[in-house]
C-alpha cells in the first residue's frame, strides 16, 4: 500500500531527524493512525497549510512547512522577487517560532531576503508589514482559532492580502512539484544574517502599525468616554501588547486584562478551544467584568484577527454579540459618523461575504454606498481593496464576515481584531457620552433596518472518512436540492461550485459571477436564506441560516423553525 511505503521511507531516510523517526516508530501496529498521516499530502490550499501537528506528510511539521516554503521560493524566483523579500510573523502556538525561523532559513538558502519578526505578532500586522517593507510576499504561522493540536501556514502576496487566483495556483503547482522533501533548502541562521539574507524586525514596524490605526479614529475619546470600563482577554495569543497599547494611547483609563489569559500559552490551558465565537472562552472575563463593573468585554483569538464582544443588556446581564451584530455595529458607526462629518466618500463601498447577514445590504443602501458580496474568506475582501486602488471605482470604508472578522481602513488587507477593538471601544465611548450602551445601539440598528437574526450549525467529521462524508453530503444537496425550508419557499439556488444561479420559478440559469467554491446558497422568500459549505480550515461542514422579523421575538421564532427543519439534519 502506498501510504505504508511512504511511512517506511520516513522511518529509514537519513534526511528525517531521529525525533521524527521515534514518533513514527511508536505508531507501528496502529494502521489507522499511519494511514491518516500518510494517505495524502497535507493540502496546500488556496491560503496555505493548516493541520494537526505531528510527523508525516499529512501533518504540520518542519518538513511539510519547509517544502511549502521551497514552493513559495521557487515562485518568487521565477518572477525575480528575491530582493524584495518576504515578511514572516508567528503566533503563540506549538512550533510557531520554529516554523517561522525554518521558513526564513529556507527562503534565505534560496537567495530570498527574509524579514522575521523578533517575537509573536498579530496576523494583521504581518499584512501591514508586507506593504510597509515593499515585500513580494508574507508568511504567518498560525492556526487562528483552532484547538492547540493544530498549526498553520498562511501566504500573503505583495498587496498584503492572502493569495488569490491565479497566484495561489502558481504556488500550489510549485509545492506539488516537490516530491522529494530533501530538495527543500535550508541554511544556518548566523550565515543567513551575515550574508544579509535574514533581517530581524520588530519595534519600528509596531510603531508604524499603531500610528496607522490612530489615523482611523473618527471621534476623539471624550472625558465621559474615558470612564468606559473595558475587560479584555487575548486568549493567550498575540493581541495582548498591541490592544493594550492602542487603547492606552487613545486615552482609555479603565482597561482590565484577564490575568489568567494574558501571557502566551501554546496549550490554551484556560480555554482549550480559543475561539471568540464560543461563549465558554468568556468565563474568566465575565468573572473579572462583574468584579470591576465593566461595560464591555472583548476577546481576540490567538493571531488577533477575530474579535468577540459582550455587552450589558437592559437587565445588566452580559450578552455575546455574534459576528453579524458586531459587523453591523461597526458599519453603522463608521458610516453614520463619516456621513455626519461630511467625510464619507461619494463612491463608498461596504463589502461582505456571501454567508454574512443581509442587514449590511440595507446599511449600504441607506448611506448610498455600494454593497459588494464576495466568497467566504477575507482574502476576497482584500482583493476588492486592491481592485479599488487600481481602478478608482470605489473607496473602501468597511468590510466584514460573520465569523467575527472585520477591517476598517486599508493599512491591512486582512481582518484586524486590533483595529476592531479600537473601533468598538471608540463607538462604545461615543454612545456612552450620549447616554446609550452598545446593546441599546444594537437595538436602535434593528429598529432602523429590521430585526435580522442569523445562526450557524457546524458538524465535525474528522479524518479521511469525515472528508468523504462531507463530500457526500454536499453532493446529496446538489442532487436533491430542497424546494422548501421551514415555512419558506426556495426562490433561487446558487451553486458556487458550478457557477450557477437557478431561478426555481422560471428555471432560468445565470452565473454567480464569483470564483468557483464549494458552497450552496438558498435564497428564500421574506428576506430569509440558508447556505451550506465545508469549512476551509477545520474538519467541519457548516450550515448558515438568516431571517428577518417584524420583532426580535418573531425573528427568533422564524430562525428556530428554519434551523430545525429536517432537511438540514445530517445523520
Amino acid at each position: 500500500m502506498e501510504y505504508l511505503k511512504k511511512y517506511d521511507e520516513w522511518l529509514t531516510n537519513s534526511y528525517f531527524d531521529e525525533v521524527t523517526k521515534a514518533e513514527l516508530a511508536a505508531l507501528k501496529g496502529n494502521d489507522n493512525e499511519i494511514k491518516e498521516r500518510f494517505y495524502r499530502d497535507l493540502e496546500f490550499g488556496t491560503g496555505g497549510l493548516r493541520g494537526i501537528l505531528g510527523a508525516g506528510i499529512n501533518r504540520m511539521n518542519l518538513y511539510t512547512v519547509r517544502r511549502a516554503t521551497q514552493g513559495l521560493a521557487n515562485t518568487i524566483k521565477k518572477q525575480g522577487g528575491e530582493k524584495k523579500g518576504v515578511a514572516i510573523a508567528y503566533d503563540s502556538r506549538r512550533m510557531s517560532p520554529e516554523f517561522a525561523l525554518d521558513s526564513a532559513l529556507c527562503l534565505a538558502a534560496n537567495g530570498v531576503h527574509a524579514y522575521l519578526f523578533e517575537t509573536l505578532r498579530p496576523t494583521p500586522e504581518l499584512s501591514f508589514a508586507v506593504r510597509e517593507l515593499g515585500c513580494v510576499a508574507g508568511i504567518v504561522i498560525t492556526a487562528s482559532h483552532n484547538p492547540a493540536e493544530y498549526n498553520g501556514y498562511k501566504v500573503y502576496w505583495e498587496d498584503g492580502a492572502q493569495i488569490t487566483y491565479p497566484k495561489d495556483e502558481e504556488i500550489i503547482d510549485e509545492v506539488k512539484a516537490i516530491t522529494d522533501f530533501s530538495l527543500a533548502k535550508t541554511m544556518e541562521k548566523e550565515k543567513a544574517i551575515n550574508q544579509g539574507l535574514l533581517t530581524v524586525i520588530g519595534k519600528e514596524i509596531d510603531d508604524k502599525y499603531i500610528a496607522e490605526l490612530k489615523k482611523l479614529v473618527v471621534n476623539p475619546i471624550s472625558e465621559e468616554g474615558k470612564k468606559l470600563k473595558i475587560v479584555y482577554t487575548p486568549l493567550h495569543g498575540t493581541g495582548n501588547l498591541p490592544v493594550r497599547r492602542i487603547l492606552n494611547e487613545l486615552g482609555f483609563e479603565n482597561v482590565y486584562i484577564v490575568p489568567e489569559q494574558e501571557l502566551p500559552d501554546s496549550e490554551f490551558s484556560t480555554v482549550g478551544y480559543p475561539n471568540p465565537e464560543d461563549p465558554k472562552v468568556f468565563t474568566l472575563a465575565l468573572k473579572l467584568a462583574k468584579e470591576v463593573g465593566a461595560d464591555i468585554i472583548m476577546a481576540t483569538d490567538p493571531d488577533a484577527d477575530r474579535l468577540g464582544i459582550m455587552a450589558k443588556d437592559a437587565n445588566g446581564e452580559f450578552v455575546l454579540f455574534n459576528g453579524n451584530m458586531t459587523g453591523a455595529l461597526v458599519a453603522e458607526y463608521e458610516f453614520s459618523q463619516k456621513a455626519e462629518q461630511g467625510t464619507l466618500p461619494k463612491n463608498a463601498a461596504l463589502i461582505k461575504t456571501i454567508v454574512t447577514g443581509n442587514i449590511s445590504d440595507l446599511i449600504a443602501e441607506h448611506y448610498n454606498a455600494r454593497l459588494i458580496e464576495v466568497l467566504t474568506g477575507f482574502k476576497y475582501i482584500g482583493e476588492q481593496i486592491k481592485l479599488f486602488e487600481e481602478t478608482g471605482s470605489n473607496e473602501y470604508v468597511f468590510g466584514y464576515e460573520e465569523s467575527y472578522g472585520c477591517l476598517i481602513g486599508t493599512h491591512s488587507r486582512d481582518k484586524d481584531a486590533v483595529v476592531a477593538v479600537m473601533a468598538l471601544c471608540e463607538a462604545a465611548a461615543y454612545y456612552k457620552s450620549k447616554g446609550i450602551t452598545l446593546y441599546e445601539q444594537m437595538n436602535n440598528i434593528y429598529k432602523k433596518y429590521g430585526y435580522f437574526k442569523e445562526d450557524l450549525v457546524s458538524v465535525t467529521l474528522k479524518g479521511m472518512e469525515g472528508m468523504q462524508k462531507i463530500k457526500e453530503i454536499m453532493e446529496s444537496y446538489r442532487v436533491n436540492a430542497p424546494k422548501t425550508a421551514g415555512d419558506y419557499k426556495v426562490l433561487k439556488i446558487r451553486d458556487y461550485q458550478k457557477d450557477t444561479i437557478i431561478n426555481m420559478e422560471t428555471g432560468a440559469v445565470t452565473p454567480t459571477g464569483l470564483p468557483k467554491s464549494d458552497v450552496l446558497y438558498f435564497d428564500l422568500n421574506d428576506n430569509a436564506w440558508c447556505a451550506i459549505r465545508p469549512s476551509g480550515t477545520e474538519p467541519k461542514i457548516k450550515f448558515y441560516f438568516g431571517v428577518k422579523g417584524a420583532t426580535m421575538e418573531e425573528a427568533e421564532m422564524k430562525l428556530n423553525k428554519l434551523m430545525n427543519d429536517k432537511v438540514f439534519k445530517v445523520s
